[in-house]
């Protein structure tokens, strides 16, 4: 039996998510950033406004944003993008800051 061979530099996953402990919503109620079922219009939009607050004075705000697209996140409110946000084309761009 052949051991299988592995790349040289393998990081522990641990590094790939240690923004995550630097992050404004850590700790919070995750309802503010995920819908409930069915839910649209007006209430949708005043929950993702509330997200987009907390994500606007986020330190990791771009490494959020960024996991949420390379991942092809479908749910949420990532970095301040929400669902509709990342399915845009020009969804690479940041929203300003508020």
């Amino acid at each position: 039996m052949t051991r299988p061979s592995y790349p040289r530099q393998l990081r522990p996953v641990g590094d790939l998510w240690d923004w995550q402990r630097h992050a404004a919503c850590r700790g919070m109620d995750s309802s503010i950033f995920y819908s409930p079922a069915n839910e649209r219009g007006r209430p949708r939009r005043e929950r993702e406004e509330r997200a987009r607050r907390v994500c606007a004075e986020c330190p990791v705000r771009e490494q959020c944003a960024g996991m949420a697209l390379a991942a092809s996140e479908h749910y949420g409110v990532w970095g301040g993008l929400s669902e509709a946000d990342r399915n845009r084309p020009e969804s690479g761009d940041l929203p300003a800051a508020s």
